[in-house]
């Protein structure tokens, strides 16, 4: 049963924090005309380093190989940091959201979403393939 534990890899994080990255800059963009509203971010890249540095760690299989007992440090996988985004050009009421940024970071984090699903959506369909012997 360990072998089913992480079957989906890091995309099963990747598919949460995309989900909560989108909820995170909808919300921006719709506090774009709200004076004094910080738009926000999450430190997507931070917390995947952190998972796929547990994931991804090295072993030593031979007795010459190098010690990689902390090598590869990185932030417990959990809850996403979140960042206020700093504006290129503020506006006068006080409000950091810059539309076309925020657009930009969206439509990127939907593909990435998109991508994510995509790669646990075949990984599914290998096991069924694998279990029906096909």
């Amino acid at each position: 049963m360990q072998a089913l534990s992480n079957i989906f890899g890091i995309h099963e994080t990747a598919l949460k924090l995309h989900g909560e990255r989108l909820g995170v800059l909808a919300a921006n963009l719709s506090n774009a005309d709200t004076p004094n509203y910080k738009a926000r971010d999450l430190d997507f890249a931070a917390v995947l380093k952190g998972e796929g540095g547990k994931a991804m760690a090295l072993k030593a299989t031979h007795a010459h190989h190098m010690n990689t007992a902390g090598a590869i440090a990185g932030a417990p996988a959990g809850g996403a940091e979140m960042k206020y985004r700093v504006p290129f050009q503020p506006s006068l009421d006080g409000n950091t959201v810059e539309v076309p940024i925020e657009q930009a970071a969206f439509s990127e984090s939907a593909v990435r979403y998109q991508a994510s699903l995509m790669f646990i959506n075949r990984r599914i369909a290998g096991l069924e393939s694998a279990i029906s012997g096909q």
